[in-house]
């Protein structure tokens, strides 16, 4: 590590991969692995267990009256009717990020844009899991073929929203949806900037 770099140097997050001594998979799940890996660091060894993920996309679709599409469904880890943006997982095998964000969007909402921005992309919770998560704005949507949903799908509620009263709900405590919080803010730091 070059610590005189990373205090004056660009800001910007340095991949820095540990030297892997051993990987067992802990618990192997439905969507998701917990993993526990055995690295070199320093001059000795961290044991450290997270989730593998396999990655994810979201979609922030604004329409022609800047209002936010928004999904409300039910999550079970936090036994709440969570408000969301259209998302999936990258589980298809050789499928770009955009691809999927196009059919997340699809399939959850029956919708196509025509314009779509270069994503926001992030880590959910870097100390617990590799998930990587592609954020997408899209705009200039129209309606597609109508997808069946199941599972959680089925209960799916859509609403549109404007950007602003979201954002305001987002500062206000009401709205907790990490992905959905990182959208809008972006798009409103986008569209300031876009202004100057």
């Amino acid at each position: 590590m070059d610590r005189e770099a990373l205090e004056r140097g660009a800001l910007a997050d340095q991949p820095d991969p540990a030297e892997l001594l051993e990987r067992e998979t802990v618990f192997e799940g439905k969507v998701w692995d917990v993993v526990r890996d055995r690295v070199r660091f320093g001059d000795g060894e961290l044991v450290r267990e997270y989730v593998r993920h396999t990655g994810a996309v979201a979609v922030l679709a604004i329409d022609e009256d800047d209002r936010v599409l928004l999904i409300n469904q039910y999550r079970q880890p936090i036994g709440t009717r969570d408000w969301e943006i259209p998302a999936g997982l990258l589980d298809m095998e050789g499928e770009e990020p955009l691809e999927a964000a196009k059919r997340e969007l699809a399939e959850e909402a029956d919708l196509q844009a025509a314009e779509w921005s270069d994503p926001i992309t992030f880590t959910s919770s870097p100390g617990g899991s590799d998930e990587v998560l592609h954020v997408y704005e899209a705009r200039d949507l129209s309606a597609t073929a109508t997808f069946d949903r199941i599972d959680e799908e089925a209960e799916i509620v859509l609403r549109w929203a404007p950007l602003d009263e979201v954002v305001d709900a987002v500062l206000d405590g009401r709205l907790h949806n990490a992905i959905l919080m990182i959208a809008v803010l972006s798009a409103v730091a986008r569209r300031g900037r876009a202004r100057s």
